[in-house]
């Protein structure tokens, strides 16, 4: 399984890889390294400059380091890249050359402007069709939450997560959530229990398909912890149960939004991604 590693030499990058191999089946890494000078004016030469050659020491220093890092704990290492640029503009075409099973990505969390404006990693998450791996902190890489639906991602999220990961010894927990339908401009003419009804049937939908996807991971020999169902806004109940549960990685999907920018990603992903403190493993375009 070929990785592609993107770090900036902090403690946050390389527990990502850890988090990540700690699921992984056989990965072999990658690690790229990107000097970002894409802040300066077009009319500041760099290239040759005393800047562009400390830039360069300093990201051979980190490829070198991480990658005695990564041999020292046990993991494969195949190439070093570096590559001058944009950050997300380099890693996409570092992508669209080599062909690659994930991306894996510490994000630091940006906070105000920088957080409107868009992480590196919620960037790179929009714009690649291969599942993206992002880690805010080292955890425990025990408990892991598979967020489902009725739509056909969600089979095809589970298929490929299992072909990929290693669930011995891991607690997973299943979590569907259903939105009430908003009756209040119906108020004054709707019959209580008619809502009642309503929710009821969701309820039970939500229950049949979590026992359905329970069937699936038992039939590869996975037993499943929990299985919840919550209602109310999707995003918001998927970050407070994986608070309550301390779930190290939320895997979920993402539906291909062909006419959106490279810089979005469906609702529920990106608020999870933005507000979560677990890590999160996106897959697109699964189906």
């Amino acid at each position: 399984m070929k990785i592609l590693f993107c770090t900036d030499g902090s403690n946050i990058s390389f527990n990502a890889i850890k988090n990540f191999v700690s699921w992984c089946k056989n990965p072999e890494v990658d690690i790229l390294c990107v000097i970002d000078w894409s802040f300066l004016p077009d009319t500041v030469p760099v290239e040759n400059s005393d800047f562009a050659a400390r830039c360069t020491t300093s990201a051979d220093n980190i490829l070198k380091e991480v990658e005695s890092k990564l041999l020292n704990n046990g993991i494969k290492t195949g190439d070093k890249l570096k590559l001058c640029g944009a950050v997300v503009d380099s890693i996409l075409d570092v992508c669209q050359k080599s062909k690659y099973d994930f991306i894996v990505l510490g994000s630091h969390g940006k906070k105000g402007v920088q957080k409107w404006l868009g992480s590196v990693s919620q960037e790179v998450a929009g714009a690649v069709d291969i599942p993206v791996y992002i880690s805010k902190q080292s955890n425990e890489q025990k408990n892991i939450l598979f967020t489902v639906d009725s739509s056909e991602i969600s089979d095809a999220v589970v298929d490929n997560a299992i072909a990929a990961f290693n669930f011995e010894n891991k607690n997973i927990y299943l979590l569907t959530v259903y939105e009430t339908p908003d009756f209040l401009f119906l108020e004054g003419n709707i019959d209580s229990d008619w809502m009642l009804d309503i929710q009821k049937k969701q309820e039970t939908s939500s229950r049949l398909l979590l026992n359905r996807f329970e069937r699936i991971f038992q039939s590869y020999g996975l037993n499943i912890s929990e299985k919840v169902v919550l209602q109310g806004v999707p995003a918001a109940e998927i970050i407070k149960y994986s608070k309550q549960k301390n779930i190290d990685l939320i895997v979920c999907g993402n539906k291909n939004h062909k006419y959106l920018s490279r810089f979005l990603l469906g609702s529920v992903s990106l608020r999870v991604l933005e507000n979560s403190e677990s890590d999160v493993l996106i897959f697109k375009n699964v189906i």
